[in-house]
C-alpha cells in the first residue's frame, strides 16, 4: 500500500504503518484459503448421516479451527485499540516527532484525523473481511455445541458488530494516547479499557429486548416448549394464580419434574427466551450503542489536541 493517492498527515499516515497496513490483506487471504480448504474438507451438511460429520478428519478440524477463531477475534478491538494508542498516537508524542508534522501546514487536529481515518479504514475493512471468512466455516455447523449464534464469540464474530467494537477501540486509542503519552503503557490501557467495554456490554446485551414467554401445561413436552433456535434465559413452573416456582421446586419434594404436590398449585411450565429473530436487531443496537461511546471518545480526543500546543 504506497498510498500514493493520498496527500498531506494521510499520505504520512500511511507510508509510517504500511507493513501492518500490507499484512492485514495478507492475513485475510490467508484466512480464506484455509477457510475455503476446510470447509471444502468438511463435506456438505446435507449429506451428514446421524453422528457421521464426528468421524469426519475435516469437519473436526474446522470446527476446531471456528471455535478458536471465534475466541480469538475477541481480541481484535483490543488489539486494534492498543496499536492505534500505542505506535500510532503515543509514540508520536513520546518521542516529540508529532512536532514535525505540525511544521508542514498542519493542524493538530488535521494530524490526528489522520491517524483516525486511516486506523478507521483499515479496521473495518479488515473486520467485515474477517466476520465473511469466520461466516464461511461457521455456516457448516452453525447452532452445534458451542457454537450457537448466541455463544459469546460466535456471536461477535458473525455481525456488524466486530467492525463497532474495533472502531470503539481506535476511538479509545486516539484518546488514551494523547492523555497517557507513553507507549507501552496506553497499549495496555487502551487494551483492557476496550476489552472491558466489550465484556461489559456482551454480559449486558441480552437485556436489549425484551424476552418472549412460552407457557405448557405441567404434563407436555418441555423439550418443545421454545423454538430449537432460541437462546433460553429462564424456565420454571407456573401456578395457577400466575405466581412463578423455581423449575425444581417439585423435584425437591416428589424427584419427578412433573409431578408436584397438590399445596404448591403448580398447573404449568414457563419458559423466557430470545427467538433467532432476535439477532440482528440486537447486533444493530449494540452497534448503535458501541459507536456512541466510540463518538464520545473521539470528541474528547479532538477537544484535546485542539488545546495541545506544539
Amino acid at each position: 500500500m504506497s498510498g500514493t493517492t493520498l496527500r498531506g498527515p494521510y499520505w504520512v499516515a500511511v507510508r509510517q504503518h504500511r507493513h501492518v497496513l500490507w499484512a492485514l490483506p495478507v492475513v485475510v487471504a490467508v484466512c480464506l484459503a484455509a477457510m475455503v480448504a476446510l470447509r471444502s474438507w468438511a463435506g456438505d451438511s446435507s449429506s451428514d448421516q446421524v453422528g457421521a460429520a464426528w468421524t469426519n478428519d475435516g469437519y473436526l478440524l474446522l470446527r476446531l479451527c471456528v471455535q478458536y477463531a471465534g475466541t480469538g477475534l475477541l481480541f481484535l478491538p483490543s488489539l486494534v485499540g492498543a496499536f492505534v494508542a500505542g505506535p500510532m498516537t503515543a509514540r508520536e508524542l513520546e518521542s516529540g516527532t508529532w512536532r514535525l508534522a505540525l511544521t508542514q501546514s498542519t493542524t493538530p487536529k488535521a494530524w490526528l484525523g489522520s491517524k483516525v481515518v486511516v486506523a478507521a479504514a483499515a479496521s473495518v475493512l479488515g473486520a467485515v473481511a474477517l466476520v465473511g471468512v469466520y461466516r464461511i466455516g461457521w455456516a457448516r455447523m452453525a447452532g452445534t455445541y458451542q457454537l450457537h449464534w448466541a455463544d459469546r464469540g460466535t456471536y461477535e464474530a458473525t455481525g456488524p458488530v466486530l467492525a463497532a467494537y474495533c472502531l470503539l477501540g481506535v476511538a479509545l486509542g486516539v484518546l488514551v494516547g494523547q492523555l497517557v503519552r507513553r507507549t507501552l503503557v496506553a497499549m495496555a490501557l487502551t487494551g483492557l479499557l476496550t476489552g472491558l467495554v466489550l465484556l461489559g456490554v456482551g454480559a449486558l446485551r441480552w437485556s436489549i429486548l425484551p424476552v418472549e414467554t412460552g407457557t405448557m401445561p405441567l404434563q407436555g413436552n418441555l423439550a418443545k416448549l421454545i423454538p430449537g433456535d432460541s437462546l433460553m434465559m429462564d424456565t420454571g413452573l407456573l401456578t395457577s394464580t400466575g405466581e412463578r416456582l423455581p423449575e425444581y421446586a417439585c423435584f425437591e419434594r416428589t424427584h419427578h419434574l412433573s409431578t408436584c404436590p397438590a399445596d404448591l398449585d403448580v398447573t404449568g411450565w414457563y419458559a423466557e427466551f430470545h427467538p433467532v429473530s432476535h439477532y440482528w436487531p440486537t447486533q444493530l443496537i449494540e452497534s448503535s450503542l458501541v459507536l456512541a461511546v466510540a463518538g464520545v471518545a473521539l470528541f474528547a480526543a479532538f477537544r484535546l489536541v485542539g488545546a495541545r500546543r506544539a
